[in-house]
């Protein structure tokens, strides 16, 4: 058994570093001094760490030398951790955790089988869990909305509220997008939730059950003085489709301007993005991919789009990240499209989700930095909206939308204007 796991890591490790992973990770994120102690009592064992002739010779020969404090790790924990037998999958994917964290960039990292499965369930538009729109850029997972008739508003969730522990684990400190995985999990299953509610002294307790969330990606509805509204939560398999769809048959129905809503959009993939943007813009470019090396490919509008002339205003906030703004950042260079919110989140970086063999999971890369059409970088910076307006706790509790109702506003001004003309 364990010949068999130590032939598995060193393949997912050779296959890692081909992809054009920084293999030195598995050194620097993995040795510690030597004789370290835990108490005063406690004497420092010299040991000759030694690396068996069967690793050194499945380890590929110009990576043997950089590769030996590792095995002796491995064989060292093998010989000498106190609770016996160790789990050497644990320890792979740990190893291959770590040297992913050792790069220093947050957008790239392992995702173990469970977490692949999840990400490509949620970009399809089917997963499991409670059926809530979040915000995870702040100190604790946080609530935007709930979505309609979802297990998340029949329990009494509102706009606002954070988890600040998920079945009485504390939440402090911990990242809110592992909190949020945290939160899914299989159809049937109750997850406890502890939330922390402007306004209300003590903390607050929820029992959810969790149950299969089918949501569209890209859906439409025509609004009062003949605007339509279009919202795209994520750029996954179905958003085109369901974004063609959704536009046939607004725009049957002859409105006078377009709101496009991508608040709260984290993103998805890039390939969508362009078909997306292509749908407002008649030519030109999208966007710029920018790679470590100087390389650069340009991605540029797909002809045929259906909305590439109505007066257009974008919806944006600090939960607008990736792809989404992407398609904000092309219309407003353009001067396609008035960006109205607060400034999106400012991720301008590229990854690839590459699976690992025999279904251990994946790894995620970032490959380049994307630029606008006029080569802005957006990355840790965020598009600046044209017209600023904030949305405060006291409208979301209130089921008001300031932003909503500015894009309204900017869309009649330049509405009225032109039917006078």
């Amino acid at each position: 058994m364990e010949k068999t796991l130590k032939t598995i890591l060193v393949t997912l490790v050779v296959i890692v570093v081909a992809l054009g992973s920084f293999a030195g990770g598995f050194v620097t994120g993995h040795l510690t001094p030597a004789g370290l102690l835990s108490s005063q009592n406690e004497q420092p064992i010299v040991v000759a760490p030694t690396v068996s002739p069967e690793q050194q010779a499945a380890t590929p020969a110009d990576l043997q030398t950089l590769f030996k404090p590792f095995w002796e790790a491995w064989n060292l924990v093998h010989e000498n951790y106190v609770d016996q037998p160790v789990d050497d999958v644990a320890l792979m994917r740990g190893a291959i955790k770590g040297m992913m964290e050792a790069l220093g960039d947050e957008h790239s990292s392992f995702m173990d089988p469970e977490s692949f499965q999840q990400a490509n369930a949620e970009l399809s538009g089917e997963y499991e869990g409670i059926g809530a729109f979040v915000d995870t850029t702040t100190e604790y997972l946080t609530i935007t909305s709930p979505m309609p008739d979802s297990p998340a508003e029949r329990a009494g969730l509102q706009a606002g509220d954070q988890v600040i522990a998920i079945d009485g684990e504390d939440m402090t400190g911990v990242n809110a997008e592992l909190a949020r995985r945290k939160v899914l999990g299989p159809a049937g299953s109750t997850v406890h939730l502890t939330i922390s509610r402007e306004g209300k002294a003590d903390a607050l307790e929820f029992d959810v059950v969790r149950e299969k969330i089918v949501m569209k990606s890209a859906s439409g509805k025509m609004l009062e003085n003949g605007i339509a509204y279009v919202q795209v939560t994520t750029f996954g398999d179905k958003t085109t489709p369901e974004l063609l769809a959704a536009l046939k048959d607004i725009l049957a129905q002859n409105p006078g301007g377009l709101i496009l809503d991508l608040r709260n959009n984290g993103g998805g993939y890039l390939s969508t993005s362009v078909d997306v943007t292509s749908q407002f813009l008649s030519d030109g470019v999208v966007l710029y991919e920018q790679y470590g090396d100087g390389a650069r490919t340009t991605y540029e509008v797909e002809r045929g789009g259906l909305a590439t002339d109505i007066p257009m205003v974008v919806l944006i906030n600090e939960g607008t990240a990736s792809a989404s703004e992407i398609v904000a950042g092309a219309l407003q260079d353009y001067g396609r499209a008035t960006l109205v919110g607060v400034t999106s989140y400012g991720k301008g970086s590229v990854q690839n989700w590459i699976p690992l063999s025999e279904d251990q999971g994946a790894v995620r890369i970032t490959i380049a930095k994307w630029l606008t059409p006029d080569e802005r970088t957006i990355h840790q910076v965020g598009l600046t909206p044209d017209v600023v307006v904030e949305m405060t706790e006291d409208d979301y509790k209130a089921n008001r939308d300031p932003q909503l109702d500015k894009a309204v506003e900017v869309l009649m001004d330049l509405v009225v204007p032109a039917a006078k003309n």
